[in-house]
């Protein structure tokens, strides 16, 4: 299993700490992002990525080199703290770049075979809709089966976590990571809502007069015509 994980934060809290579980129980081959080191840039706005191709954008190269690996991997996590009842801003910050792989724009046909998976921990409250929000983009870019796991754990660090929660924490890692892997075994290909959302999609690809760059990519893919995503 291939594995790949984009880290909100530089930071080895309770939430990497968890992270770390998952990927102890997995096992597989690891590529780890570590944000902001490995990317900082906001996204400017300038709708280059979807005017001209995700080659025009201005921060392309550093882009390309966290979803080439999201591309080479079977599974894809993502893990933030929660900051202010949210993921950290480095992460969205990458997420916002995502955007030209979205279902409406170009998604990359492989995308359908992959599973996600992301991971929030936050001292009080905020972990429901960090995973909401993380999950809901790695659905836009069509990975169709996104486990998640949040917890509160009261604490600053992991250090400071209660035995009773830990042993709790890891009993919950050890039977999601059991779950993650008879998904990534299965070879499962898309989703029921998802096939139905690409109709839709197809749809809006066919009267789309207003990004070109989108309707030749679904012309060259086949999609207008009888070719499918998750069949290629």
């Amino acid at each position: 299993m291939k594995i790949a994980v984009v880290n909100g934060t530089m930071r080895s809290g309770s939430t990497r700490y968890i992270t770390q579980m998952f990927l102890d129980e997995l096992g597989g081959d690891v590529t780890e992002f570590w944000l902001p080191r490995d990317f900082s840039k906001p996204c400017l706005g300038c709708f280059s990525c979807f005017e001209n191709g995700e080659e025009t954008c201005p921060h392309a190269d550093d882009v390309e080199k966290i979803l080439c690996a999201l591309d080479e991997a079977d599974l894809v996590i993502l893990q933030s703290p929660v900051y202010v009842l949210g993921m950290s801003g480095q992460l969205k910050c990458f997420l916002d770049h995502t955007g030209f792989r979205f279902m409406v724009h170009r998604p990359n046909p492989e995308m359908y075979r992959k599973t996600g998976l992301v991971v929030s921990t936050a001292g009080g409250a905020g972990t429901r809709a960090a995973n909401k929000a993380m999950k809901a983009c790695l659905t836009g870019i069509c990975i169709p089966r996104v486990y998640r796991y949040g917890v509160n754990v009261f604490a600053m660090d992991w250090e400071q976590v209660a035995e009773r929660k830990k042993r709790k924490i890891k009993r919950q890692v050890r039977a999601l990571s059991r779950r993650v892997q008879r998904r990534v075994r299965s070879g499962k290909v898309g989703s029921f809502s998802q096939k139905l959302m690409f109709y839709l999609m197809r749809s809006v690809q066919k009267k789309n007069d207003y990004l070109p760059k989108d309707r030749e990519y679904w012309i060259g893919q086949g999609w207008l015509g009888k070719e499918r995503p998750w069949k290629s």
